[in-house]
């Protein structure tokens, strides 16, 4: 039986399929995608839907699950989806060099910070493994491995103290923003481009928002006025990315990370406007579901076998790249991609769940 369409796997199934576009640089279709008139793009949405989901398990559960199976169920989940981020970085690491020799572009060793893989393997094959040496368009998932290690401490602290928790969160986000407070990349010299210890915060809100009381409470008594004050937030954020407007961050008073756009921190600008953004966008799902059925239940697929989706998605987001550089890139070679990528997301979906469908007993 096909499984019925719903918001959270909807949005999460659209933000799977603009990560895969997004992560195509120069392919004709990113142009539509929101990106392009929001402070926020996928990944936010992918990160706060990652917290909402864990609210679900933990929150919703009956019995509640006791700790040691919150931290064992949560923990497990981490080390799936480390195992996934680590086949996808060898699957990578093989294309490039695959391609490399075939097209006879050593050029193709260097993409994505793939250098060092090549050049100092001991050390770097030791980092990817550490989880502090990431390739370019496959650093999320080292995001989503920490994120998950601390579900565990997330679900019982709102467990036991539930009034700290966002506030405790927002504490640790104002210091690493205040000090520029970074996990350090290994064996280059760096930092992670999505910072674990800001971004735990857009996770957290999806946790403590999709609960029915605390500030979730408030959010769903006071939705009608909490979207009217978000319409002129996210008219700002297009005509901020629009005209490309942005804060000097020479006038800008310290700590400057609190009045800057910067993704690598989540900073409050892309948390405000997101979160408006959201709160505009969630009326969205009924009408999309009444009009366009088909969509909805495609995308809510795609959100529902999301770990699985999103590995082929990063394979398949680096095979176009390489196809557009040999091509040298035409509408028709985006359109060829955009078309087989989907179908092929789409298959991924319906493998994974006609797989889970013969575990079940009858």
């Amino acid at each position: 039986m096909t499984r019925s369409a719903n918001g959270i796997d909807f949005w999460r199934g659209v933000a799977l399929i603009t990560i895969f576009v997004n992560h195509v640089p120069g392919i004709y279709f990113e142009h539509v995608t929101h990106r392009n008139f929001s402070i926020s793009d996928s990944a936010d949405l992918f990160v706060f839907l990652a917290g909402w989901a864990v609210a679900i398990v933990v929150t919703r559960s009956q019995p509640p699950l006791p700790p040691a199976r919150i931290i064992s169920r949560l923990g497990g989940r981490a080390l799936v989806i480390y195992a996934a981020h680590i086949l996808i970085v060898m699957l990578a690491i093989g294309l490039l060099a695959a391609s490399a020799r075939l097209l006879e572009s050593p050029l193709l060793l260097e993409w994505h910070n793939a250098a060092s893989v090549f050049y100092n393997p001991a050390d770097t094959h030791i980092g990817l493994v550490l989880l502090t040496h990431h390739l370019g368009y496959f650093d999320i998932l080292p995001l989503y491995v920490v994120l998950m290690l601390i579900a565990p401490l997330v679900a019982l602290i709102d467990r036991y103290l539930p009034h700290l928790l966002l506030p405790f969160s927002l504490t640790i986000y104002v210091v690493v923003l205040s000090y520029q407070i970074n996990l350090p990349s290994w064996p280059n010299n760096g930092q992670w481009f999505f910072n674990p210890l800001a971004w735990q915060l857009t996770f957290v809100l999806g946790y403590v928002l999709c609960q029915d009381r605390g500030i979730g409470h408030y959010a769903r008594s006071n939705i009608d006025v909490i979207r009217i004050a978000s319409v002129p937030i996210v008219l700002a954020g297009a005509l901020a990315v629009w005209y490309d407007y942005w804060p000097d961050p020479t006038n800008v008073p310290e700590p400057q990370l609190l009045f800057l756009n910067y993704k690598t921190y989540a900073t409050p600008m892309r948390i405000i406007q997101f979160l408006a953004l959201a709160a505009l966008m969630s009326a969205a799902f009924p009408h999309i579901h009444k009009v366009l059925p088909w969509l909805a239940r495609f995308c809510s697929m795609l959100g529902r076998n999301s770990l699985n989706v999103f590995c082929v998605s990063s394979i398949l987001s680096l095979v176009g790249q390489i196809l557009r550089f040999a091509a040298k890139g035409s509408v028709a070679v985006d359109t060829l991609i955009f078309v087989v990528g989907i179908a092929a997301l789409g298959l991924t979906a319906w493998i994974s769940e006609w797989h889970e469908r013969t575990k079940r007993p009858a």
